[in-house]
């Protein structure tokens, strides 16, 4: 999962992880400050905020010792304690933000998830918070030997595939499936309507091709339905739709989607069993939006719960960040442009 990225060499993030405890099981960058986006994100380049996520073995460790290291990126919680703060952690999507935090001359955001809370969302798409990062390139810099997450990893790759499949129609072009594959964790997001660029998606994929080859080049060779000549860079899919086909997709999803899509289809007051209603789904010519649905469901809730932390997670750092951003202005106006 370690690619290239843009000009900067890998001894720029490590020198941002050295500011932190070690206690790391993974340790990763993403986002439009490590690889190139087109679209308004391409102007600012490497300027752009850089974003880690880290998985810690133990998070109320973990957190007494950056407490220690570094009390000044958290906001008031910090006068909390390392508990307050990992049980903070533990609502929404599991994970806990540092935001506008500087370090090394660059604005950076971290991100601190259990590895158990990781693997599970990995495994099962309990949020799809994180597991939807990963689905992404992003520049892996440290990764224990923990042979539970690299087998999640895999899987939540593989799950990536299965679900846009289902959604794809019977044959597409490989930057189809890699457009799908990236849209998965911000179905329902309340954040690509209002906030976020609804062209999101598409300014990630497009200059990131050769990347979602590296991550998915091994998964589309072992899968029987794609013909993928990685030599040529050109994949060839011919997708079964058949109800058996769609059944086997739909028996091979991580089972929070499962049970997402059990709760839209079954009514009230039937207790069916998850097979049974998903042979149904496979019978239905709107089988791929209702895979949709559900995951939407899943991204919707954890999203909105996730946005609510920000209020007590970041409260300072934005406010020094807008009082900041105020005070240009004010001088931008008073002083005219440069």
């Amino acid at each position: 999962m370690a690619l290239p990225v843009l000009s900067s060499s890998a001894v720029k993030f490590r020198r941002v992880l050295a500011h932190f405890p070690q206690e790391l099981s993974l340790a990763f960058a993403y986002g439009s400050g490590v690889f190139r986006q087109a679209g308004a994100a391409a102007e600012h380049g490497e300027n752009n905020m850089l974003d880690f996520i880290f998985a810690v073995d133990d998070s109320v460790t973990w957190h007494m010792m950056n407490l220690l290291q570094n009390r000044s990126h958290y906001s008031f919680l910090k006068f909390f304690g390392p508990n307050q703060i990992t049980s903070i952690q533990s609502y929404g999507a599991g994970i806990y933000y540092n935001t506008l935090v500087p370090c090394n001359g660059r604005m950076i955001k971290y991100g601190v998830i259990s590895t158990d809370t990781l693997i599970d969302d990995l495994f099962h798409w309990k949020t799809l918070y994180v597991a939807g990062r990963l689905q992404k390139p992003v520049k892996i810099l440290t990764q224990n030997e923990n042979s539970k997450l690299q087998a999640a990893l895999v899987s939540n790759l593989k799950s990536a595939v299965t679900a846009a499949f289902l959604m794809l129609p019977e044959s597409f072009s490989e930057e189809d499936l890699y457009m799908q594959i990236a849209g998965l964790s911000y179905s329902g997001d309340f954040r690509m309507i209002i906030g976020e660029d609804r062209s999101k998606v598409q300014n990630l994929v497009k200059p990131n091709i050769p990347h979602f080859q590296k991550l998915y080049s091994n998964i589309l060779q072992d899968c029987p339905q794609v013909v993928y000549k990685h030599h040529l860079g050109r994949l060839e899919a011919s997708i079964d739709k058949s109800p058996e086909g769609q059944f086997t997709q739909l028996m091979a999803l991580p089972k929070t989607l499962q049970q997402k899509i059990t709760s839209l289809v079954n009514p009230p007051g039937k207790n069916r069993d998850v097979e049974e209603i998903l042979l149904q789904v496979a019978h239905d010519p709107d089988c791929g939006f209702v895979v949709h649905q559900g995951i939407s469901g899943i991204v919707r809730s954890s999203s909105i719960v996730q946005s609510a932390k920000t209020i007590l997670t970041a409260g300072k750092n934005v406010c020094d960040f807008h009082q900041h951003r105020s005070s240009d202005f004010t001088k931008e106006k008073l002083q005219g442009p440069k």
